[in-house]
This record gives structure tokens, C-alpha cells and sequence, in this order.
């Protein structure tokens, strides 16, 4: 029987490290002696743990200001930077949804969930719409499964964890979760039906998703912004 070799992970997107290394090959972030040697074993699952980090994240006051910055840049590309056309109301291009997947991948789905939540309420609340709960709904499915994806499902390589929670964010979330809401408030006024009104957001994510993948990649892939997210996530 081979022995398990303990090889410890980056905390913060999982690759494997080498014992003698004191920087994430995929990542870039720094890791001190301490993590490599907390760190789990390639072949352990260590899935309660992650979460209970996670969840140790509503406790973090740095953490809690950057997703607050993030839903409040998610309000400014859905509301000010949205690229105009006739069906804005039912099919919005915009990279809105950009901060909620970076919430969810860089501080987990309960976070990301609340920070879509909290960027459309702010949006309603700001031009005077009505909630729409299925909207609300989609927008925190965003964060949850970008978070879910990235942290349980698929952590490397960096490249495939951001392609997958984005992809899936936005098919769970923006187009099936939000198509519903809309359809249910909106589609009576257009004359399209609902298909037809799914194909269209499909389109136009599957659009969106490659550029939103290639600046999520870039910005993970940044050295100083791996260890900015590794340290405010272990501090108060």
C-alpha cells in the first residue's frame, strides 16, 4: 500500500504547494508556515471545515466592508454602466453580476448570497421599483452557487474554478431564477413568450460570461490580490 504524501493546499483557491514553498504556484498568494502546516492533505475533503470558515466570515468586519463595496458596485454596472437597448426592463448587459460571483468565489456562497440580495434590494430601493422576490432570489443564487462551485465542487485549476462557477451562476441564477420573475412582471408587456425570453437572456450571458471569466481569472490569477483576500479573511 503507498504511503499518503502530505502535501498541503493554498487556503485560498486550493492548489497544491510544496512544502518548500512559500508562494501558490496558481494563485500567487503567500503562505506562511503555519497555514502549509494546518493545511489538509490533497486526498482529505476537509468539507466542514470550509464551511465553518465560511460561515466565520459574518464575524469578519473587513470582509463584511468589501462585500459591502462589491454589492455597491454591482448597484453602478446594473444601474449606471448597463449598455441601453429596447428590452432593458427583461434582458439587462451589464456586468452586475461580476461583484456578487466574486463575493461568492473569494469569501463563500453565504456571503455572495447576501451580497446579491443586498445590491437589489439597494437597487429598488434607489430608483423606487417594487421587490420582485424572484429577482431577489436569482440575484442571491448568483453568490451562493459561484461560491458553492469554486469552494466545494471544483477548487482547481484556477481556470476551470472560474469558468464553472460562473457558467453555472449565471444559468441557475440569471437566466433561470430571474427569467421566471421577469416573465412574471414583465413579458406580458413585450410580445415574446417565455422561451423565446430564456434563449435571449441565454445568449446574452453566455456573451457576458466569457468576458466576466477572463477578468475574474486575471484578477485571482494577481499575486497582491490573493494575499489581500488570504489576510482579510483571517482577520476581525
Amino acid at each position: 500500500m503507498k504511503e499518503s504524501i502530505n502535501h498541503p493546499t493554498c487556503p485560498h483557491c486550493g492548489a497544491t504547494v510544496d512544502p518548500q514553498q512559500t508562494q501558490c504556484p496558481s494563485c500567487g498568494a503567500s503562505i506562511s508556515q503555519a497555514a502549509q502546516e494546518s493545511a489538509p492533505t490533497v486526498r482529505e475533503t476537509p468539507l466542514r471545515e470550509r464551511a465553518s470558515r465560511d460561515v466565520a466570515v459574518f464575524g469578519n468586519v473587513r470582509a463584511l466592508c468589501f462585500a459591502a463595496m462589491l454589492a455597491a458596485m454591482s448597484l453602478i454596472l446594473g444601474k449606471f454602466l448597463q449598455i441601453p437597448n429596447p428590452f432593458q426592463e427583461i434582458i439587462r448587459i451589464s456586468f452586475e453580476n461580476l461583484p456578487v460571483i466574486l463575493a461568492g468565489m473569494t469569501m463563500g456562497p453565504l456571503v455572495g448570497a447576501m451580497t446579491g440580495i443586498v445590491a437589489d434590494l439597494l437597487g429598488c430601493a434607489l430608483y423606487g421599483y417594487a421587490i420582485n422576490p424572484l429577482i431577489t432570489l436569482g440575484a442571491a443564487v448568483v453568490g451562493l452557487t459561484a461560491g458553492i462551485m469554486s469552494g466545494y465542487v471544483v477548487r482547481r485549476p484556477m481556470l476551470l474554478r472560474v469558468i464553472v462557477a460562473t457558467v453555472t451562476a449565471h444559468l441557475l441564477g440569471s437566466v433561470l431564477v430571474k427569467s421566471l420573475g421577469l416573465a412574471a412582471w414583465y413579458l406580458a408587456s413585450y410580445n415574446m413568450g417565455f422561451w423565446e425570453l430564456v434563449a435571449w437572456r441565454l445568449l446574452t450571458y453566455a456573451i457576458i460570461a466569457v468576458a466576466e471569466c477572463a477578468l475574474l481569472y486575471l484578477l485571482q490569477r494577481h499575486r497582491a490580490f490573493g494575499t489581500f483576500i488570504e489576510r482579510m479573511r483571517k482577520r476581525k
